[in-house]
């Protein structure tokens, strides 16, 4: 019983030696690291300097910025974790297009520094809308449809009655030669008719 009380002793003095060191074991700064831009929003990764295991508590920092040719000025802003990642960290604010000298100041969980140099690019410009077509040109621009019905022939000018038709009535050609023959015929007929009754009277005197 006695060896026994003894051991539990040793045991539970180690673990009481072995608590300060587990909870010293990542060491009493903070590494800050700058990993770039995002749209003008700071990415930087924070860690243990000693291990390099990412800081797990929450981070009080803050970051500052300085043009390049020192003329302007942004911050003081927060660092916030970016979701979905052990050490990434962000601003909810983004820096306007330029050079700019980035520093972080990092007070808990314990102290802190990091330094870096990022460029924000200028957002793309956007396209010019088409030009206006002139109201000149409006003709031009609108399509061909399709072509309409054709106009109808003009219509034939009336003929007076007393205007004999000058395509019914041909001076030349076949027809004028029927006619003549024809006529010729009956004054023939006529003729023989009228010799005739001239005989027969003379007969009866």
């Amino acid at each position: 019983m006695h060896r026994r009380n003894l051991a539990l002793a040793a045991l539970s003095g180690t673990l009481l030696l072995a608590a300060p060191g587990t909870a010293a074991a990542h060491g009493d700064t903070i590494a800050v690291t700058l990993t770039g831009q995002r749209q003008g929003h700071i990415t930087a990764d924070v860690t243990w300097e000693n291990d390099g295991d990412p800081v797990e508590e929450r981070v009080a920092a803050t970051v500052n910025a300085v043009s390049g040719d020192g003329s302007r000025t942004a911050g003081p802003w927060k660092l916030v974790r970016i979701p979905g990642t052990a050490a990434g960290w962000t601003t909810a604010e983004a820096l306007p297009a330029g050079r700019w000298q980035i520093t972080v100041e990092v007070g808990f969980p314990d102290l802190g520094r990091g330094e870096g140099t990022v460029t924000v690019a200028a957002p793309a410009a956007r396209p010019a809308p088409p030009a206006a077509r002139a109201p000149g040109n409006a003709a031009e621009a609108k399509p061909a449809g399709p072509a309409g019905p054709a106009a109808p022939p003009a219509a034939r000018p009336a003929m007076d009655p007393g205007t004999p038709d000058r395509d019914a009535v041909d001076d030349s050609g076949p027809g004028r030669a029927t006619w003549f023959t024809t006529a010729g015929v009956a004054v023939a007929a006529l003729g023989g008719a009228a010799v005739g009754i001239l005989v027969r009277r003379r007969r009866r005197r």
